[in-house]
């Protein structure tokens, strides 16, 4: 089983943006904890990140007919793209929606997620362990899918 991870803009600086909210911890940091966990889990992972919109969407295009499962931090463009939220509609790969906060806790225009009607799920606010909970997520949902098509 292959998962892609797709973060945006700003997660690379992880550590030194907003420690308060954000913790301390790098990206590097992040990228090691979802490695280790998909290999617990027997998946193949692989990570993208891009500061830039039109390559998120190339990533998520990219991963058509090659990734089993998408998990996606749109991070600022949640609140804004409805090109990551067509790019997800178009490849129709599982996909869930991770946040290291809870945006539905902070400002009002952060309640807004474009992407969040195209996903199976929203995992957010548990910091860096959204992303392992949305892997586990994915993996299970994956694993039925296949049991179901058998």
């Amino acid at each position: 089983m292959k998962i892609l991870v797709i973060n945006g803009p700003n997660l690379n600086m992880l550590g030194i943006r907003e420690p308060e909210i954000y913790g301390r911890d790098t990206y590097e940091d992040l990228c090691r904890l979802i490695r280790e966990e998909a290999d617990c889990l027997g998946v193949q992972v692989s990570l993208f990140q891009s500061n830039h919109e039109g390559a998120l969407v190339d990533a998520i295009q990219g991963a058509y007919q090659k990734q089993d499962g998408l998990i996606i931090n749109p991070a600022a463009y949640t609140h804004t793209s409805i090109a990551l939220l067509d790019a997800v509609k178009a490849v129709g790969i599982p996909t869930i929606e991770v946040h290291l906060s809870d945006p539905d806790t902070r400002e009002p225009f952060r309640r807004i997620s474009y992407l969040r009607p195209a996903c199976l799920d929203t995992v957010k606010g548990l910091g860096f362990d959204s992303y392992l909970a949305a892997l586990r997520r994915l993996v299970s949902h994956c694993r039925s899918l296949k049991e179901t098509s058998r």
